[in-house]
């Protein structure tokens, strides 16, 4: 099976765009690692555009902020901002679609999660040590995951892991270790590179590779300023971080 795995696409309908358009012709379904709304000035454009294909999706933290499953507080304030935004923008449909996400997926060999096996929804793994003690929690060779907008591939080692900056393109097979995979953020990522970033797997040949691809920066841009949202938000799109 061909599969399009995204993560973090944050409403930036202008991204999501742009790597479907890529990868068109090149997948059969879509996995979806959370965080669909929050940021971004098109929520329900979004869902809707991901509905139009087959796909799986798991909530992200910002999905469950806008659903009060995670109290805003717990936001920086304008990460809480725009969840209060995008709350009174979700249609009955985007909300309903949002809430029957399930925390997990396992397909395969392959576990789906946002943040980190161990937490699904708001866990973080930034360094090897945490996405190492992360290997006990699932029970497949490989755990793909999101929510920290950076590209990156944790293989696992003798007691440690070992962080594998991914190269765009290149093809990767997968051996008999363990793994998790992040495939980066299609609508904000914070890699220093604000192309979006998204991932191409087989899951019969084993292999898989990261992609970027450029979009319309300044139209995501143009459609926060008309909505009000965040300056900052605004501008780290163009700046990658």
């Amino acid at each position: 099976m061909r599969v399009l795995v995204i993560s973090d696409v944050h409403a930036n309908l202008s991204a999501l765009s742009a790597v479907l358009d890529d990868a068109a012709d090149q997948y059969d379904t879509i996995w979806s690692l959370g965080d669909i709304v929050g940021y971004g000035p098109r929520p329900n454009e979004c869902i809707a555009a991901l509905c139009e294909h087959e796909h799986v999706a798991v909530p992200g933290n910002h999905d469950y902020g806008v659903l009060g499953r995670i109290a805003l507080s717990d936001f920086n304030p304008d990460a809480r901002g725009a969840n209060l935004w995008t709350r009174a923008q979700l249609t009955p449909p985007s909300l309903q679609y949002l809430s029957g996400l399930p925390e997990k997926i396992v397909i395969g060999e392959f576990t789906l999660a946002h943040g980190s096996p161990r937490e699904p929804v708001w866990g973080y793994l930034l360094y090897p040590r945490t996405a190492y003690d992360s290997m006990a929690f699932f029970d497949t060779p490989v755990c793909l995951v999101g929510h920290t907008h950076v590209p990156v591939i944790y293989a696992a080692g003798d007691g440690e892991a070992v962080a594998l900056p991914p190269q765009p393109g290149v093809t990767v097979l997968l051996d008999d270790g363990r793994y998790i995979i992040n495939p980066g953020s299609v609508g904000q990522p914070r890699d220093g590179n604000p192309a979006a970033s998204y991932m191409l797997l087989d899951t019969v040949a084993r292999s898989f590779s990261h992609r970027r691809v450029s979009y319309d920066v300044a139209r995501t841009q143009a459609d926060m300023r008309s909505f009000g949202l965040s300056p900052r938000l605004i501008a780290r799109l163009d700046q990658g971080w």
